[in-house]
Order: C-alpha cells, then structure tokens, then sequence
C-alpha cells in the first residue's frame, strides 16, 4: 500500500515495513512522545494501572512523558515496546501518535535525504 500525503516530496510503502528491521524503532537515543490519552489507551491494553505504565515503561520530560528505550549496543537504542527478535512493535494496535505519522513529519519535509536512509519504504516523488 503506498501512501502519499500533501506537500512531502515522498511516498510511503507500508508494505516494506515487513522486511524491515525496524529503523524507524532502533537507532539513537531520542524521545517517543505519548499523550495522555495514548496512555490511557497502553494501560488498558497492557492490562495494568497507568502508575505501574509510569513506573515500567515511561520517561518523564519536563511536563511531558516518553517512551523508555532500551540499550542495545553502544549509541544504539531501541523503543522498549519494540520485539528485537520478531522485529516488531508489541503496542501496534495502541502505539503512539508519533509512530502512527512515521515519516510524515514536518521535519522530513526539508531532510528527505536522512528519511530515505532511514526508511528503506521511502519513495520519492
């Protein structure tokens, strides 16, 4: 399935993320911001309180939370919800609005290059 959206100079082709290692999940340490909202929605999925989701699995930034990562190798980190040996998420279902808009995001727009070594489903226009 190929997407396009307004105003990027690239398509997306969901349908490569099956062979894909997961670029979008590991790489340096960032944040994976969620909403409150989306974590909500991950407690109830996971089947736990949102103060055990704090405790376990978020990072609190300022006013606003993120994801925890995990260290795999040295400035190589992966989300904590991604399954390194099925290379997948494991919140897909629920994931944050962030991993939902992957590569669509405003800062793309002027860096296609760094996506496109990012993103083997990245096509350009």
């Amino acid at each position: 399935m190929i997407i396009e959206k307004d105003n990027y100079p690239y398509k997306f082709d969901a349908t490569v993320c099956s062979n894909c290692d997961g670029n979008c999940c590991i790489g340096e340490s960032g944040y994976i911001w969620i909403s409150k909202k989306e974590i909500e929605n991950l407690a109830l999925f996971l089947n736990i309180s949102i103060e055990e989701l704090g405790i376990k699995y978020l990072l609190k930034v300022g006013y606003k939370y993120s994801l925890k990562e995990k260290k795999i190798s040295n400035n190589n980190y992966a989300c904590i919800f991604f399954d390194l040996k099925q290379k997948k998420c494991s919140i897909y279902d629920v994931r944050p609005n962030q991993c939902r808009t992957f590569p669509f995001w405003e800062y793309f727009k002027n860096n296609v290059k760094e996506v496109q070594q990012e993103c083997p489903a990245i096509i350009l226009n």
